[in-house]
């Protein structure tokens, strides 16, 4: 387990460092904080791969069960991999990784940030989700009907609202959500637990692939990886990180859904839950968030009327946000509806105070989220940065 000599350096080695981070980012035992302290240390992912074994245990994979990983995954693509590299990823895939123009900017904030993010659908859905202009629907695989009934009517709701639809296409609540959102030819977006070619379970074959066809499939597993229990629940953090709400349909007391849950009330996201029987064990968590404070939803357009149109609506206040945001920290961007917010109200309150409908101030609201100005709490409520 020597040192890696390049005998040549081919024609373009070092021109795209987005394959260089593409490879490291597949070699075994390497994550985020990793990946970031090889390049970091040897000034960047070229050199390192040359770099001696020695080299490498004072950075976090020191470990010699890592190291041997790292040196065996080197051998395997050689002194000169790049090429070889280059003809794999070029195949037709989709790849977006940190830095890239159209990654969300918030999924680099999470504690574990996606190395990257393999995507099959409609690109053009990333500026939705880049602004966190979608919603999340979550919920257990053995729902009640009632459950399953909800989750269709709000993937149908928020649909015909304009809002992209966020979830996992799991069994149960996610499929469900799913389905309603491409029968009124919605854009549903689907994290995936697994690689893009895997369909998990088997028989959402079709389902899956409407949902790339119509929407957006992603994925932070790089083709050909091996599914682990542990890839499903860490996909919460990127449906949470991608939304502008959080919507719990029914889920029991140990579930991924209570995860999301409280990844939207860390990350101060509103959060809804369709409250159900006190007796059933399918929505024994579900209930008790209601008891915590999260807003309980009786009504899908209930949740409609307090987003507002979503980003895809014909004619959206939504799709031109950005055109009209003010800078961060512009102390005179909207200041009719920050006085009216003091420092902290409902959207309900601001639509009373002010004489104007809920939709237009969810905009309005949400401009000046993203302008840093206010922030979003649970239940709809916002109060000043």
């Amino acid at each position: 387990m020597g040192e890696l000599v390049p005998l040549r350096r081919p024609q373009g080695w070092a021109r795209d460092r987005r394959l260089w981070w593409l490879l490291w980012a597949s070699c075994p035992g390497v994550g985020w904080v990793t990946l970031r302290a090889i390049e970091a240390h040897f000034g960047s992912l070229e050199a390192a791969w040359a770099a001696p074994l020695g080299a490498f245990p004072a950075l976090p994979c020191r470990g010699r069960q890592t190291l041997d990983l790292l040196d065996r995954f080197r051998r395997r693509w050689g002194a000169t991999p790049l090429e070889r590299w280059a003809e794999q990823v070029r195949g037709g895939r989709r790849v977006l990784l940190p830095g890239d123009r159209a990654a969300p900017p918030q999924l680099g904030e999470l504690e574990r940030p996606p190395l990257a993010l393999h995507w099959q659908g409609r690109g053009s859905l990333w500026a939705c989700l880049g602004l966190r202009q979608s919603v999340a629907v979550v919920g257990t695989r053995r729902p009640s009907r009632h459950g399953l009934a909800m989750a269709e009517a709000l993937g149908r709701a928020l649909a015909a609202a304009g809002w992209p639809v966020v979830s996992g296409l799991a069994e149960g609540i996610d499929a469900a959500c799913h389905r309603g959102c491409l029968a009124v030819g919605g854009r549903p977006v689907a994290v995936l637990g697994t690689p893009l070619e895997r369909v998990y379970p088997r028989h959402h074959t079709s389902l899956q692939r409407d949902v790339g066809a119509q929407g957006l499939l992603l994925t932070e597993h790089l083709p050909g990886a091996s599914v682990l229990p542990g890839h499903f629940a860490s996909r919460n953090r990127l449906q949470v990180a991608l939304a502008r709400a959080v919507v719990v349909v029914e889920c029991p007391e140990r579930s991924g859904a209570l995860h999301s849950a409280r990844l939207a009330w860390r990350q101060q996201l509103p959060l809804w839950v369709v409250p159900a029987d006190a007796l059933r064990a399918s929505a024994k968590g579900s209930n008790r968030l209601l008891g915590e404070g999260a807003s309980a939803l009786l009504d899908p357009s209930d949740l409609v009327h307090q987003l507002g149109p979503g980003p895809l609506a014909p004619g959206s206040a939504a799709s031109g946000a950005t055109a009209v945001m003010p800078a961060p920290g512009d102390p005179e961007a909207d200041p009719e509806l920050l006085r009216a917010l003091g420092e902290r109200a409902t959207l309900d309150q601001l639509s009373q105070q002010l004489r104007q409908p809920a939709g237009s101030l969810a905009q309005r609201l949400l401009a000046l989220e993203l302008a840093g100005l206010v922030r979003a709490e649970p239940g709809l409520h916002w109060s000043r940065v």
